[in-house]
C-alpha cells in the first residue's frame, strides 16, 4: 500500500468515526444496534460515502465458493469493514469475527464500534491485517 493510499484510508476511517460520534452525541447509549446502524448509514450517505449494508460474505473452501449466512454490518467503499455493536460488555469473539470477515474479503482495515458506552472513544477498536 502506498503512502497516499494509506492516507486516504486513514481519512476515510476518520470520517466514519466522525459519523459514529455524531450519531452517538445525538442518541447516547441504550438503543438497539439496528438504530445506530441505520443512522450511521444515513450520515455516511449525506457525506457522499458509499457503503454496502448487511453485505453477505462468501468463502472459498477447497476451490469451491460457498454462500454463507455471514454478513458484515457495513463495508465502506470496499476498503473498511465496520461492525456495529450496542452491548454492555465487549467480548473477544467480536474482534475475532471482524478479523475473519476482513480475511475473507481481503479488506485490511476494520472498525468495531460499540455504541453502548458513555464516551464513544471508549467503544472504538481498530483492526489491521
Amino acid at each position: 500500500m502506498t503512502i497516499s493510499e494509506e492516507q486516504e484510508l486513514n481519512e476515510l476511517s476518520h470520517q466514519i468515526i466522525g459519523s459514529c460520534i455524531d450519531v452517538h452525541k445525538q442518541l447516547g447509549p441504550g438503543l438497539l444496534e439496528s438504530i445506530y446502524q441505520d443512522l450511521l448509514c444515513f450520515d455516511l450517505g449525506n457525506k457522499g460515502i458509499s457503503f454496502e449494508k448487511e453485505k453477505e460474505i462468501s468463502l472459498i473452501f477447497k476451490g469451491n465458493e460457498f454462500h454463507t449466512k455471514l454478513r458484515a454490518d457495513l463495508i465502506i467503499e470496499n476498503k473498511i469493514i465496520v461492525e456495529v455493536k450496542a452491548v454492555k460488555e465487549m467480548h473477544p469473539i467480536f474482534g475475532a469475527q471482524l478479523l475473519t470477515y476482513m480475511k475473507l474479503t481481503k479488506i485490511a482495515l476494520g472498525l468495531l464500534i460499540n455504541f453502548d458506552v458513555t464516551l464513544l472513544k471508549d467503544g472504538i477498536q481498530r483492526f489491521r491485517l
